[in-house]
């Protein structure tokens, strides 16, 4: 495999155990009996890279703060919630943008181009999978790195969002109080109160990141593809995901209902525990390079 050098950040990583050899033939097993296997992520396989999760125990977001994130309505009703959150999202955004792949990512990466690896489904934002190579991928809840217009559809970069953030705000200075998993920062209103944010440069309306916020729904459209993707495979394995978020869970409930098997790789229990045909509680980037 092709893999990075860089030692993992292991900052949000939970504490567990190195893999147990047996559980590395397990997986290997698993893996070598898959001709089409049908990969989902979460975030435990970018902790790995510096980005924390929500839910991990003792290290996530919900564990070490009481923030919470953005909710879709919030984000669309209030133009105090965008301002706030694009303020924070522009203080974060230079060193969430320069995250880059584990080696769980490539190792994913190298099984597509091998030929192991059917379909790949992420419920990341980050964009890492893409950074790593993937290609046969859907990103389940969109990605941070692209805006779109609320109104008119149209997209631009988020790089390029960044650049109209510096032209409007040109003297606006603010210190973060630690990040947050979906790339914005921890600041006070005080702060935020006189952070400019640009409209949309085609129609004025409102510019929104291209994710699934809370309390949004991943499109009809979406869903029927990954189905689709799933109906073609012969395996699926879930790769640091707790399982906890219903757009994601469905397919899982789906491969089971298909009598597919099923591995689990991550550290705590998740959703598919009970009828999971393996569980491994270990580091993706641990582990998955160890699979040949």
């Amino acid at each position: 495999h092709s893999v990075s050098r860089a030692s993992p950040n292991l900052t949000f990583v939970p504490a567990c155990l190195p893999p147990d050899p047996m559980e590395v033939e397990e997986l290997q097993q698993f893996v070598s009996n898959s001709k089409r296997l049908f990969v989902m992520t979460g975030a435990g396989i970018s902790t790995e890279s510096g980005i924390p999760d929500y839910r991990s125990e003792g290290v996530g977001l919900y564990a070490r703060t009481d923030r919470r994130p953005v909710q879709h309505a919030e984000f669309v009703r209030s133009a105090s919630a965008r301002q706030r959150y694009w303020a924070r999202n522009f203080v974060g955004w230079p060193q969430f943008s320069s995250h880059q792949p584990n080696k769980a990512h490539l190792v994913l990466r190298d099984w597509e181009k091998l030929g192991k690896l059917h379909w790949l489904v992420t419920q990341n934002v980050d964009a890492l999978h893409t950074k790593a190579g993937s290609q046969r991928m859907t990103e389940l809840h969109g990605c941070t790195h692209r805006v779109f217009c609320l109104a008119c559809g149209d997209q631009m970069l988020r790089s390029e969002l960044q650049e109209h953030f510096e032209a409007l705000n040109p003297t606006w200075k603010a210190e973060a109080f630690g990040v947050a998993p979906d790339g914005d920062v921890f600041l006070t209103d005080e702060q935020v109160r006189s952070f400019r944010v640009p409209a949309c440069r085609k129609c004025g309306g409102i510019l929104k990141p291209d994710v699934t916020f809370f309390g949004d729904t991943v499109s009809q459209e979406k869903v029927k593809f990954v189905h689709q993707r799933l109906a073609e495979s012969d395996s699926m394995l879930v790769a640091g995901s707790s399982m906890q978020v219903y757009s994601g869970y469905r397919f899982a409930l789906a491969a089971r209902e298909k009598k597919l098997p099923i591995a689990v790789l991550n550290i705590g229990p998740t959703r598919l525990d009970h009828f999971a045909s393996l569980k491994l509680n270990s580091r993706c980037g641990e582990l998955l390079p160890l699979i040949v």
